[in-house]
């Protein structure tokens, strides 16, 4: 195995996909490539309706913006620390957009052997729920998915 591609954001399911794409690279002794996907619905979100001035807007949207940036650093701070104490060489990419056409084009990219995800959150559980296109994936991959339960189930 050349290379392992994990999607993750630090949810409960996505945290499962981690361990057991970090378990396969221990075994094969492969490299793991990260994806972070912050889903293209935050892009819009402006508020508008509560913020009634362009330069609040501005300031609400650079805030938002400076959150998610801050947000993704750390989860990619944490995965690389695995990664280092478990001597897996380690590389990320974040994107913004639709997760499947993220996970996709990351694919491609990376010439990875297996992809890793978490499986959807359970009813009940809270959190936003990013709506993985899975028959879109599951078409356009050429490589095996492995998707991972939820640690809730």
């Amino acid at each position: 195995m050349n290379s392992v591609l994990v999607a993750s954001h630090g949810t409960p399911g996505a945290l499962a996909a981690e361990q057991a794409a970090i378990d396969l690279c221990r075994e094969y002794n492969a490299p793991l490539h990260h994806l972070l996907v912050v889903p293209d619905f935050w892009k819009g979100m402006m508020g508008d309706d509560w913020l009634n001035n362009a330069v609040t807007r501005i300031r609400f949207g650079d805030y938002v913006e400076n959150q998610l940036t801050q947000d993704a650093a750390t989860e990619i701070e944490r995965i690389e620390g695995i990664c280092k104490q478990a001597d897996i060489s380690y590389s990320s990419t974040v994107r913004l957009g639709k997760p499947a056409t993220c996970l996709i084009d990351a694919f491609v990219k990376e010439n990875c052997d297996i992809v890793v995800i978490g499986s959807p959150r359970p009813r009940g559980e809270p959190g936003y729920r990013s709506r993985m296109d899975m028959e879109l994936l599951i078409r356009s991959l050429t490589i095996p998915l492995l998707t991972v339960p939820h640690p809730q189930r």
